[in-house]
């Protein structure tokens, strides 16, 4: 694949070089202590990716943030809070909307509103406003966090997907690395997501080229989605098989959500919208025109779970074409039995880097 990759963009592949370069640079910076990372004296998991488009991030966090709530730990999550209409430290409360802190982190915080959810794009700075609180968290989450290297985290969780592996893909711009596969060696957990039922020579392969070291895990992941959820109070109807369904997403890679979807329904038309897309009035409009014209008298709209939380902050709630849109959420599975493994690695961390440990 990098062959063929390197053939389609080789006109560009010059300036993958020179970014290359940069991104060395800055690392061999920290490598050699010249830049500094700053400890902290509490649990703090990172999880992330070293490339551009999702990896499934967001469940990731949401199932470690489940995990150690039932543990019994006040978690803490800090995310950059991409595209947020706000600047500097922004505190997760009641009054917080997705536009304010993102619409991922206001995903998480409307899933687990106990927590403290916190979003900056300093996360040294952000980090030390959390702790500063008066009931600070005991474990710290590092959404989206890998290349962000003025934090050491205790536990450096590393995402790639089964569909574009990280070892098999160029840097940027002729392909999708923030930075160069060796930065795997940071990791401490490596987690292949979007997993659909993988052989096992598939998963040697995998396991062969990333060639984890002695201290680091690999594991392989995929994706449970729940049953339809109408994104409006009080509507208990139910979309049948014989519904003629328009899907709406704004995610990096929509093709699992549309698989799903597609083994269920009836799809008739589709709209893909970029990553962390805006839902204006120009959108809701489009949104309308395509809805109205699906031919089916039974029909409904289906968004994705983080495109949900912007539809229903955005639009107005009781317009009628809010009864027929549903979203479908999704948890994250882990394969091959290896669920208490994968549990016990993150509760034993937190549990031996606790300040009273």
């Amino acid at each position: 694949m990098i062959i063929s990759n390197f053939k389609k963009y080789y006109s560009i592949y010059p300036l993958s070089i020179l970014y290359g370069m940069g991104v060395y640079f800055r690392n061999k910076l920290f490598d050699f202590g010249i830049l500094k990372e700053e400890s902290f004296p509490i649990p703090i998991i990172n999880v992330g990716n070293i490339t551009v488009g999702g990896t499934g991030k967001t469940p990731h966090t949401e199932y470690i943030v489940d995990l150690l709530t039932k543990s019994g730990y006040k978690v803490g999550v800090l995310s950059r809070g991409y595209k947020r209409k706000s600047n500097g430290f922004q505190l997760a409360g009641g009054n917080s909307t997705a536009s304010q802190i993102g619409d991922e982190p206001f995903q998480i915080f409307s899933k687990f509103p106990n927590i403290i959810l916190a979003v900056d794009s300093d996360r040294v700075r952000g980090i030390k406003n959390m702790l500063s609180l008066a009931t600070p968290p005991q474990v710290i989450v590092l959404d989206d966090a890998y290349q962000h290297r003025y934090v050491k985290p205790g536990l450096n969780i590393l995402l790639t997907d089964y569909n574009r592996l990280f070892f098999e893909d160029l840097l940027l711009p002729a392909g999708r690395l923030r930075e160069q596969s060796s930065a795997k060696k940071r990791a401490d957990i490596i987690v292949v997501t979007k997993c659909i039922n993988p052989r096992k020579e598939e998963k040697e392969y995998i396991k062969k080229s990333i060639n984890p070291t002695n201290n680091q895990s690999l594991f392989y992941t995929g994706f449970e989605y729940g049953e339809l959820t109408p994104i409006k109070d009080g509507n208990n109807h139910k979309p049948t098989n014989d519904c003629q369904i328009l899907i709406i997403s704004g995610i990096a890679m929509p093709e699992t959500f549309e698989n799903e979807i597609k083994n269920n329904f009836t799809v008739a038309d589709k709209i893909n919208y970029p990553d962390h897309h805006d839902y204006d009035n120009a959108t809701f409009e489009e949104i309308k025109y395509k809805f109205k014209n699906l031919k089916n008298k039974e029909k409904a709209i289906i968004v994705t779970e983080k495109d949900a939380v912007k539809i229903k902050e955005n639009y107005d709630i009781n317009d009628a074409i809010m009864d027929n849109i549903y979203y479908l959420p999704l948890q994250i599975k882990i394969l091959d039995n290896q669920t208490a493994f994968f549990n016990q690695k993150i509760t034993d961390y937190v549990a031996k880097n606790q300040r009273n440990g």
